[in-house]
């Protein structure tokens, strides 16, 4: 049985389970690790904590189409949900704020995981230049270019820029995107302080939130951030009954703005479900597709 973190009594009553430790952790060393918890009493302690390096995301040992079942086991903490329920009701504030007073239409918001932070730069150009590409690395221009180019959107449209303020080279973040978009991140919303009161991981889990539940999501192929997004927003397409975007006005569609699509916007993205490891979600790829197989 799962239980809410909230909702655990003793929270000091921890046993520790060592998964994964690289090339070295195999499908057989996993089945013997499970064979062995079968013999010990695990109902003795509220709390398991899983330790190790990449736990989960070893690309050699999980497919896909397995890890997708683990995202469906989790949920968010309260106090982490409750937070992030407040960021996407500022954002719906201030989509009724810039639409016409006239109109019953909703306006969406899009969610853009910007990667163009300090510390993004000098590993994705280093990367292009070890794997001798041209597409991992984008610029706020091509990105706010490739946003108004996606065919769907209407203004007026909201879009949120999940970026780390504090790491970026500028302050322009907001400026230059096209007319009857709407940009907005955490210090416009007036939402610094809720962020702050968190570590960086907790602010990412606020953000991955705030990201999942927007009308259109964008982010880049190289990044595990935007790749487990599209995982688990491609698991709730599916869950509609479309296996595939293309062509399709579809609920929850997500792009990849580090690639060229149709009519110069972004590329249409879904997970490949197929996948026998998780090396794209791991490590990006360039092969992003809007079909599921």
């Amino acid at each position: 049985m799962v239980n809410r973190y909230s909702d655990i009594g003793n929270r000091s009553n921890v046993i520790e389970v060592q998964k994964g430790s690289g090339r070295r952790w195999t499908l057989e060393r996993d089945l013997d690790q499970l064979k062995e918890f079968s013999k010990r009493d695990y109902d003795a302690y509220e709390t398991i904590r899983v330790v190790g390096k990449n736990p989960f995301l070893w690309h050699d040992h999980w497919p896909v189409s397995d890890y997708a079942k683990v995202f469906e086991c989790l949920v968010l903490v309260d106090e982490i949900s409750k937070e992030a329920n407040e960021v996407v009701s500022k954002i719906r504030e201030f989509g009724s704020e810039v639409k016409n007073a006239s109109s019953s239409y909703q306006t969406p918001y899009v969610a853009i995981h910007m990667r163009i932070e300090k510390d993004w730069m000098i590993h994705c150009k280093n990367r292009e230049r070890r794997s001798n590409l041209t597409n991992i690395c984008s610029s706020k221009e091509e990105i706010a270019t490739r946003v108004a180019n996606i065919p769907a959107l209407k203004p007026p449209t909201t879009l949120y820029l999940a970026v780390a303020n504090e790491l970026l080279e500028d302050d322009s973040i907001l400026n230059g995107w096209k007319e009857g978009m709407h940009p907005v991140d955490k210090k416009r919303l007036g939402l610094s302080k809720v962020y702050k009161n968190h570590s960086y991981l907790i602010q990412a889990a606020i953000d991955y939130e705030v990201c999942l539940n927007a009308d259109v999501f964008v982010g880049n192929s190289y990044s595990t951030f935007s790749s487990l997004l599209v995982l688990e927003r491609t698991q709730k397409i599916i869950k509609t009954g479309i296996s595939h975007a293309c062509g399709n006005n579809v609920r929850w569609p997500s792009y990849a703005y580090n690639i060229e699509g149709e009519s110069g916007g972004p590329q249409l993205w879904m997970t490949n479900l197929s996948d026998s490891s998780l090396q794209a979600i791991s490590y990006g790829s360039n092969s992003v597709s809007c079909r599921i197989v």
